[in-house]
């Protein structure tokens, strides 16, 4: 396999850059670049680099990690040089003159998984890893690292393997009297397997903010206080604030911080009838905001609830997200009937003043959010694994209950072939090449 190259963190000034080498003439290249004879492996040296003209180019810290304990499995040494666009690209530059071309996105990573060092949730998870910008998003991903998940799906799969032994025997020894117990035995193994897979899938679509960071959608009428209350959140005067209804005509997004999680608001439009066609595009805008979000803030005002408060009490009725009603402008006194949302999380603020309870209201149910106990799955390649197994056991349920056990067995193979492919995927080629690709230069 060729040797490769690459500058392994991001352009731009900093105290020190990465320069990464790896293949079979990562040591001899090193020796090259550096004039010396040998370096222990794993140690950290101090050494002058030169390029081909015998001039010095940096005195950098270089290490060598020896076949096949490295990150990809093969010869791996680092340049750690000082920061800054030119140094780094000088040994780069210098490096590629030896039989070494530049690495593709992703390659250092697509090597350890050709490897053996990782399997592709692994893989993927680095990348994650690498993007995400939330705190909580990153010590799942961390566990995924680690393995968490890749042993989930093993768990998975030598349960199905049981079944499909089950179902062995039953078709070996179907003349035999065998215990009229194995039947249900293989039912109720199937079911439990089902659930747990449903399960993850349901938790993996409802966090599916812990990572790139939870939708909130603000709504309510117009002049309701939707962007006073961002501007707090944001603690800056980020949307335009008017007692003109409408004056927030289309959604305004905007990403915070509440505790450890990542939150990605959305001011919407007020949703009325409304009377100009731009406004129509943002009520509109306002409404596809909703459906998209992971917890909704319905806004009310504490004086008056009128028909326009009507249509949107009943819009929030129907979804199937987590909202919290935030009463707003206490502070001209309650007026309003709050028996009709008792079947929701509510919260009294005045948004002009002190918004500090609908702050703790949100950061006890991102809490809750975080504290669930499935395993998460981490991209779309990974659910689609899922949906395609439990679609095959659900074909399996069908001939098992007709006793053609035959096809009942292959469609257990296939659901244990979908779900190995989270970690070890069967359609190497095209996968890979699309999966890596989305990787930086360098990892």
């Amino acid at each position: 396999m060729e040797t490769i190259a690459a500058i392994a963190t991001p352009n731009g000034v900093g105290a020190i850059s990465i320069v990464r080498i790896s293949g079979d003439k990562a040591l001899d290249i090193a020796k090259k670049l550096t004039k010396k004879d040998s370096f222990p492996n794993r140690v950290a040296k101090l050494c002058k680099i030169y390029d081909s003209n015998n001039e010095l180019i940096d005195i950098a810290i270089v290490i060598y990690f020896k076949a096949p304990h490295s990150f990809t499995g093969e010869d791996i040494v680092e340049f750690q040089c000082h920061g800054g666009v030119v140094v780094s690209r000088l040994i780069l530059e210098e490096i590629l003159k030896h039989d070494c071309r530049l690495a593709y996105p992703g390659e250092f990573t697509k090597r350890a998984f050709l490897n053996g060092k990782i399997d592709a949730s692994q893989a993927e998870a680095i990348a994650k890893l690498i993007e995400t910008r939330s705190r909580e998003g990153a010590k799942l991903l961390s566990r995924q690292l680690e393995g968490e998940l890749s042993k989930f799906v093993d768990e998975v799969r030598e349960k199905l393997i049981e079944i499909m032994a089950y179902c062995e025997v039953f078709i070996d020894y179907a003349e035999e009297d065998l215990p009229e117990s194995l039947g249900k035995d293989i039912t109720d193994r199937l079911n439990n397997i089902e659930n747990l897979l449903k399960k993850t899938l349901e938790a993996s679509k409802r966090r599916e903010g812990i990572l790139s960071g939870y939708k909130v959608a603000i709504i309510g009428k117009p002049n309701v206080g939707k962007s006073s209350i961002l501007n707090k959140l944001l603690n800056k005067q980020r949307a335009i604030v008017s007692d003109i209804a409408g004056t927030t005509r289309d959604t305004i997004e905007e990403d915070i911080q509440i505790g450890s999680h990542l939150l990605r608001i959305i001011d919407t439009a007020g949703i009325r009838n409304a009377k100009d066609e731009i406004e129509k595009i943002g009520v509109e805008r306002s409404k596809k905001a909703v459906n998209e979000a992971d917890i909704v803030l319905a806004v009310f005002d504490a004086t008056d609830f009128n028909k326009e408060d009507e249509e949107i009490f009943e819009l929030i009725k129907n979804i199937n997200k987590n909202v919290i009603i935030v009463i707003n402008k206490v502070d001209k006194g309650i007026n309003i009937d709050l028996d009709r949302f008792k079947n929701f999380d509510v919260v009294k603020i005045s948004a002009k003043s002190d918004i500090s309870p609908l702050v703790e209201k949100l950061k006890t149910l991102l809490d809750s959010l975080n504290t669930e106990d499935e395993h998460i799955l981490i991209s779309t390649r990974q659910i689609n694994s899922v949906e395609k197994a439990l679609n095959s056991i659900k074909e399996a349920r069908e001939f098992l209950k007709t006793g053609e056990l035959e096809l009942f067995s292959y469609h257990i193979q296939d659901a244990i072939r979908y779900i190995s492919e989270i970690t070890k995927p069967f359609e190497y080629d095209e996968m890979l090449d699309k999966m890596f690709s989305s990787f930086c230069v360098g990892k």
